[in-house]
């Protein structure tokens, strides 16, 4: 197979949240292309698509994230984040959009949900407040007390009362949270589950729905029970607002619902009275809508890339309505992963380390790919730049260290405390296991990682360097005593669970930070990369731990992208990356 050029693993094109309108009979979706954003209305009859929110732009969702949009009951119109975090109203036959909120230009709205009377629209702003604004006068009032450090994702009931998911730190959403109600009289109540809860919806006679794991599984869940009781996750963790992984059908008696497997995704419809379940297609899927024998997904896998579907309800037949990534990929140019369980070499969460490897055709070495988060999974959708690497001649193997999600409940949890200590040794672990399979030597092994899975692959080269030739992390994680006074809002309070409260856990802190201890880098070559302007992990971090590794003799690269945050979004900058990355390896390993 001929090497990919960078070129072709870039999008310039993503595809966001797509919800049936009218009926049934069309769908409307963000599209995100050149700079731009705005909402595509697909009618399903053949006509033309037209393009709604273009004057004002639209804040839409990425990767299987949602809150960026709303149909309004009538179904003649819709209301969405614009570009400057307002709320608009827009009539899907176009005309001018009319502003609903008018809030400053450092607030920005998000998972708008409109009342069943299509009078009132419920919103967060900036996980911190949810507002209620009045259709017809536009008048907008704060309805929490502020008594939760987060709330997201508000639902209203058939009688008019006002649901939303709330957490407090030092908890992330998945650790803790709880329901937040304000009834139509006034009275606010708190409605307390054994966990986590998320995705908080009603059937039309008022019974609630929501994703839960009080069987330590993230289930699906009608009132206290699951509607389908089984050892796999039906969503992903709550890292942005507007996650739709389920979807009931509109006569209520079946259940459209996402099932990861280990990674590998799966789209199932259970029966609400039996719980007998139809698996319908393979795939990651989200972003689920069903109207009038019509469901609408998002859909990808490592062969799929990421498309806008809508399945017959009937016959599960699926039209791919639009397509996100441009050009086309041969058979030979991807592959599916193969699942893989590796003895843990530590107690905690289990006995095993999942994770899925990608083989090359013709191998020179191995990269271990590490996902960011840490609380996160890279499922096996559509990532172009594992087939870059594969095409090169690497196997590339991605672990779920303890802590990832996907796995259920204990094995998610088992990092609390244990960030860089267990991840670390679940990553040796996996790359020991790999090695003695024959998929790369150790002077031809490297770790890829970004952000949590940079700090992880710096941890794994500390704990073991004759295990790996290189290491290539970007926006890593390098400073816990610091990062969560510098980290944004959201995560500022990550660390008081992974590694645990200062000033108590400042030594812990200290030992497993890397930018107090570049002797620990000195005989492994490294590439770090980094935004300029990444308001999670400060640049500073990485700029200061190049410098440490540097002063004890260690071989380390720092290259910083003017203009990028957490995450490279340009397109120069994104084929930089590619290039810069595999001529780092090439004079290492070749």
């Amino acid at each position: 197979m001929a090497p990919i050029a960078a070129e072709r693993c870039i999008s310039t094109r993503d595809l966001s949240e797509p919800r049936l309108v009218l009926e049934g009979r069309a769908v409307v979706y963000g599209v995100s292309e050149a700079g731009a954003s705005w909402l595509q209305v697909h009618p399903l009859d053949g006509s033309p698509p037209t393009r709604l929110g273009e004057a004002t732009g639209v804040r839409t969702a990425r990767g299987m994230g949602g809150g960026a949009w709303v149909s309004m009951p009538d179904g003649s119109n819709i209301a969405y984040v614009g570009g400057d975090g307002n709320l608009w109203l827009q009539s899907l036959r176009r005309g001018a959009p009319q502003q609903l909120t008018h809030h400053g230009p450092d607030l920005v709205a998000a998972a708008p949900a409109v009342s069943v009377d299509g009078k009132k629209i419920a919103y967060v702003i900036d996980l911190a407040e949810v507002h209620v604004v009045d259709v017809a006068d536009r008048s907008s009032v704060r309805v929490d007390e502020g008594a939760d450090d987060f709330v997201i994702d508000p639902a209203w009931t058939p009688q008019g009362d006002l649901e939303w998911v709330a957490w407090d730190v030092p908890d992330m959403p998945w650790d803790g949270s709880h329901i937040e109600r304000l009834r139509r009289d006034g009275v606010r109540e708190r409605l307390p589950v054994p966990h986590t809860v998320q995705q908080v919806r009603f059937t039309a006679d008022g019974q609630r729905m929501s994703v839960r794991d009080d069987q330590r599984w993230l289930n699906v869940m009608l009132g206290d029970r699951p509607v389908v009781d089984e050892w796999f996750e039906h969503a992903g963790p709550t890292w942005g607002p507007g996650q739709r992984s389920y979807a009931l059908s509109p006569d209520g008696t079946e259940l459209a619902y996402t099932r990861n497997e280990r990674g590998f995704g799966r789209l199932c419809v259970a029966s609400l009275a039996t719980g007998r379940v139809v698996e319908v297609a393979r795939g990651v899927h989200g972003q689920l809508s069903w109207r009038n024998g019509r469901l609408a997904a998002l859909r990808t896998g490592a062969r799929t890339p990421t498309q806008v579907v809508v399945y017959d309800a009937e016959t599960w037949e699926r039209t791919i309505v639009a397509v996100g990534p441009e050009g086309e990929w041969s058979g030979d140019e991807l592959v599916e992963p193969e699942l893989c369980r590796i003895p843990a070499a530590q107690a905690g969460g289990g006995e095993v380390v999942h994770a899925r490897l990608y083989r090359a055709d013709a191998p020179r070495g191995l990269i271990v790919w590490l996902h960011g988060g840490p609380t996160d999974q890279w499922q096996v959708s559509w990532m172009p730049r594992i087939a870059y690497w594969r095409s090169r001649g690497w196997n590339v193997l991605v672990p779920d260290h303890r802590g990832s999600t996907g796995h259920g409940r204990l094995y998610q949890q088992a990092l609390r405390g244990r960030w860089g200590d267990l991840d670390v040794a679940d990553t040796v672990a996996a790359t020991r296991w790999a090695q003695a399979k024959g998929l790369g030597a150790p002077d031809h092994t490297v770790l890829f990682g970004g952000s949590a899975g940079g700090f992880t692959a710096l941890g794994a080269v500390a704990a073991a360097p004759e295990c790996y030739a290189a290491a290539a992390v970007l926006y890593p994680v390098t400073d816990l005593l610091e990062l969560g006074e510098r980290s944004h809002r959201f995560e500022r309070h990550y660390t008081d669970t992974l590694v645990g409260p200062l000033p108590a856990a400042a030594a812990k802190a200290r030992n497993r930070s890397p930018a107090f201890h570049g002797m620990r880098f000195a005989h492994t070559p490294l590439l770090v990369l980094h935004g300029d302007l990444d308001p999670v992990v400060p640049v500073e971090h990485s700029e200061q731990f190049v410098e440490a590794v540097r002063a004890a003799g260690g071989v380390a690269t720092l290259h910083v992208y003017e203009g990028e945050g957490h995450g490279f979004r340009q397109r120069a900058n994104q084929l930089d990356e590619y290039h810069r990355v595999e001529e780092f390896l090439s004079a290492i390993c070749d």
